[in-house]
């Protein structure tokens, strides 16, 4: 069998050489016996004779050796598609408007699909992928749905849970590398000894880090990503024990991973130790999390997650019984889950995607009922001619399989057309902010989309082809000819079948533009929802401290102190400040604050609260807006009285009767001494931490740099002046301070507004570009039914005017067969965007999925268009002449 095919393929593919041979092979053969028949005595001419009766013609033999080889197959598919592309050539607007939907419809799906596929679909890249958790910790009642784990979870779990193979923690980090003068900022990962072995890759050079490599005097050594080697190190093979320069410190390199290794949607390029301190491991620091610490987990082939659940449930159980916390964590809801990764990496992402995908898919639809009904009217339009070749002796197998060739023709090409469509989407995706979701780095047009694509236009084709067989099947020569030369109406079956498609197009149309609606909806309600401070001309920048040089409080604090007077004096520059947690930055922890004076409620638990450590005119150059009492400012982080201030929300919750002004705090989940308490100066404006659509209001509580300084801030100054043209300038202004130190992540905070933003900006767009061109679908669709309905009742019209009906009566009839397949229509689109409402409610805001004003605008738009789509074949049908209508053949 296989020696045949090669064979089969050898002769496709070299069909010429393979005639050739055949010919001259055959012409060797009767000469051979021409020769043989003349040394025997016979004369030339008549040897020549015998030979040619005795081996046939050239011709007759050489198609008796393609039918041995099964090329006539092939040569009657090359016959067919030549004919189907003829006729196509022929009717250039059919073939133009087939194609052109064909290659809109399925590209946009293949886009989208490449998406969904790299995001939600295709598993991670690692062994057993399934097998990989993540376990966070959950304080519901508190308001901290996450809180990632702690160093103590990771040593008191590691190695005791029986359902778990290995054990790990990370954490994302960024660091200062290179030589002095030429540092960048570089994103990491600082990752504990089992973290390879958990994910399943190793280092491809070299080794992995040990347990002896996680305190902060052993942990000098590194692992490169294999693109950061090769491109810094020229894939230097003798790497291994080199120095690089981390945080000003040398690191020595002890592996490089291998090619493509990423851990799901991080950038890293170098991996460190997760390092720390024994007091960093104790039971105090069990709830410490901050969700900062994030740990996974690789199951054992045996085990369930539901297993590992109960394990990790059991030991929390058991470490509480003497843990004096217990009972706080409990009022809080404390509980430790146990997830797949990779369903709770695009947990956030995953609804949008798939709304998107059925999106697509509806606009799909309506694309190929649009070309059935093209399709159906070119088909009908060809009833007579194909009976007039039935009855000349056309086999009907004959002429069916001409018109599903010409069918299929269409759809490839049109497929082929799609494909590349969907590769210029992707591309278009990237630049509305599909680099920005989880594992954006897999979105490509690949082997997976493209096998997708062929399989769409495989489905499609028989789609397609159906239809048109049936209705060829169903059709007798005789009454065609008959029915086409008296000028009779299509058959009923039909009719309703090309109605049937107008109507489904209208649902469909009418169920992606109520989706767009709430879509806009949606996004117009968070873009009028205030940040709590004024966006515009604010610049913003972060700087991390290295501890190697800024080991101390007092070294980080007159850092900030000589940054601030620096900025300030640069021009353009209003105000100047910084924090250590910028509102849009993606960093969203939490943690705890007592108010003295404050007791439980009965059913109330302890609040996580955002907690800030600022410097400089912060809150002034931001633009928050002072409710009552003071701003902090410099001097507050020199002065030995502890002052805070809280935003409204914060001081609603605690003191809703009276001014949170002097009020008494402590920093964490305990009540300190009074000489530790933070005393309440003033009250601002609630500021949205986590993105505009953030309505935790959980409160939050800034502390002056000097008792909560981090190695973290990031800088904001106010501008006179476009933001992003100071970028270089502020950066130019850090490194007089330090040349070691780079300003990373600069940008204006409209940006980062904008930014958090397009998980609701993207869809909406898409969405309205795909009810744009289902509307414009539509519109054709109803278009050619009615004028396919014109051109088959133009002798039936020509009649009914001859017998005395008026021209409005004919335009009055079309209107309403329009209208009735409209009001159809709409009515099943909206019983689908009933059903389809819930599902969209988890990715809208401030819009009830079902929602009246919206259902109402899009009947509105469909009946709009739809009509205006009726009123130029009406008004031809009620133009048509009696007398020419009926001397048509």
């Amino acid at each position: 069998m296989l020696s045949r095919l090669r064979s089969l393929f050898h002769s496709l593919t070299r069909r010429r050489e393979f005639e050739e041979s055949m010919t001259a092979e055959l012409q060797f053969h009767i000469d051979q016996y021409t020769a043989d028949l003349i040394r025997s005595g016979v004369p030339p001419a008549e040897a020549s004779r015998r030979a040619r009766i005795a081996f046939g013609s050239l011709n007759t033999v050489t198609g008796d050796c393609r039918q041995a080889r099964r090329l006539h197959i092939f040569d009657e598919l090359h016959r067919q598609f030549a004919y189907a592309a003829r006729l196509l050539r022929k009717s250039p607007g059919f073939t133009a408007t087939a194609l052109l939907t064909l290659a809109i419809c399925l590209g946009a799906n293949l886009a989208i699909f490449a998406v969904l596929d790299a995001v939600v679909l295709r598993p991670l890249p690692f062994p057993n992928p399934g097998r990989l958790v993540t376990i966070f910790n959950t304080y519901p009642k508190a308001g901290v749905d996450r809180d990632g784990s702690s160093l103590t979870n990771y040593y008191e779990r590691r190695g005791r849970i029986r359902a778990f193979r290995s054990l790990a923690i990370y954490r994302y980090d960024t660091a200062i590398v290179g030589e002095t003068g030429s540092t960048a900022r570089e994103p990491v990962t600082r990752v504990s000894p089992d973290f390879f072995t958990t994910v399943g890759t190793g280092p491809a050079l070299g080794r992995a880090f040990t347990d002896a490599e996680t305190t902060y005097q052993t942990d000098n050594v590194a692992i490169l990503s294999d693109s950061y080697w090769r491109q810094f190190y020229h894939s230097d093979p003798a790497i291994l024990g080199k120095n690089i320069r981390v945080d000003s410190l040398p690191k020595i390199v002890v592996g490089v991973l291998p090619p493509g290794f990423q851990f799901l949607s991080s950038e890293s390029r170098i991996y460190l130790p997760l390092s720390s301190r024994l007091e960093d491991r104790s039971a105090l620091q069990r709830h410490s999390g901050g969700n900062v610490i994030q740990m996974i987990a690789r199951l054992n082939p045996a085990a369930k997650l539901e297993e590992a659940q109960s394990q990790i449930d059991a030991q929390n159980n058991t470490l509480e019984l003497d843990d004096p916390a217990a009972k706080m964590m409990a009022d809080a809801g404390f509980r430790s889950l146990v997830v797949p990764l990779h369903a709770d990496h695009v947990a956030s992402i995953r609804p949008t995607l798939l709304l998107l995908q059925a999106g697509v898919v509806a606009l799909l639809l309506i694309g190929v009922v649009n070309l059935l009904n093209l399709l159906l009217v070119r088909a009908g339009g060809r009833m007579k001619e194909l009976g007039i070749r039935q009855a000349l002796g056309a086999s009907r197998l004959h002429t069916l399989t001409e018109a599903l060739t010409e069918t299929a023709f269409l759809t490839i090409i049109g497929g082929l057309l799609g494909l590349a469509a969907g590769a210029a989407g992707i591309r278009l995706l990237t630049a509305l902010g599909t680099d920005q979701l989880p594992l954006a780095s897999q979105i490509a047009f690949d082997a997976r989309v493209a096998a997708a694509g062929a399989a769409t236009i495989i489905v499609l084709t028989i789609i397609l082809a159906t239809p048109i067989a049936w209705l060829n099947l169903r059709q007798r020569p005789g009454l065609a000819i008959q029915s086409v030369s008296r000028g009779g109406t299509t058959g009923r079956a039909a009719q309703l079948l090309r109605n049937g498609f107008a109507v489904s197009q209208v649902a469909l149309a009418f169920l992606l533009l109520a989706g767009t609606g709430l879509l806009a909806l949606s996004l117009e309600r968070a873009l009028q929802v205030s940040p709590g401070f004024h966006p515009g001309h604010i610049l913003t920048g972060r700087i991390v401290l290295p501890w190697s040089h800024y080991p101390n409080d007092a070294a980080r604090l007159a850092f900030t102190d000589k940054l601030m007077d620096n900025a300030a004096r640069i021009p353009g520059v209003r105000e100047a400040g910084f924090i250590s947690n910028l509102p849009f930055s993606g960093h969203n922890g939490k943690s705890a604050a007592t108010v003295k004076g404050h007791l439980l409620r009965p059913g109330e638990s302890p609040r996580g609260h955002y907690s800030y450590s600022v410097g400089g005119d912060y809150f002034e150059a931001m633009g928050i807006a002072l409710l009552d009492g003071r701003f902090l400012n410099a001097a507050d982080s020199h002065r030995p009285a502890r002052t805070c201030v809280v935003d409204e929300d914060f001081a609603r919750y605690y003191w809703p009767e009276s001014t949170a002004v002097g009020r008494k705090l402590s920093m964490g989940s305990e009540q300190q001494a009074d000489s530790e308490t933070f005393t309440v100066v003033g009250v601002v404006r609630r500021v949205k931490q986590a993105g505009l659509t953030d309505e935790s209001n959980q409160g939050a509580v800034y502390y002056p740099y000097q008792f909560r300084n981090d190695g973290s801030v990031f800088v904001t100054v106010r501008t006179t002046m476009p933001p992003e043209t100071l970028g270089l300038t502020l950066q130019t202004t850090v490194r007089q301070i330090d040349p070691d130190l780079p300003v990373s992540d600069i940008r204006s905070m409209e940006a980062r507004i904008t930014d958090s933003l397009v998980a609701r900006r993207s869809p909406a767009l898409l969405a309205g570009i795909f009810s744009a061109i289902a509307l414009l679908l539509t519109c054709l669709g109803t278009y050619g039914v009615l004028s396919y309905a014109v051109a088959q009742r133009r002798r039936e019209i020509g009649v009914r005017m001859a017998l005395g009906a008026r021209p409005e009566q004919i335009r009055r009839h079309f209107l309403l067969l329009a209208g009735r397949l409209l009001a159809l229509g709409i009515v099943l689109g909206a019983a689908a965007a009933l059903l389809a409402g819930p599902a969209m409610k988890s990715i809208l805001f401030h819009v009830p999925a079902l929602n009246p004003s919206i259902l109402a605008c899009a009947a509105g738009v469909m009946a709009t268009v739809s009509l205006a789509a009726c009123l130029v074949p009406s008004h031809r049908a009620a133009r048509i002449s009696p007398m020419e209508a009926l001397a048509d053949d």
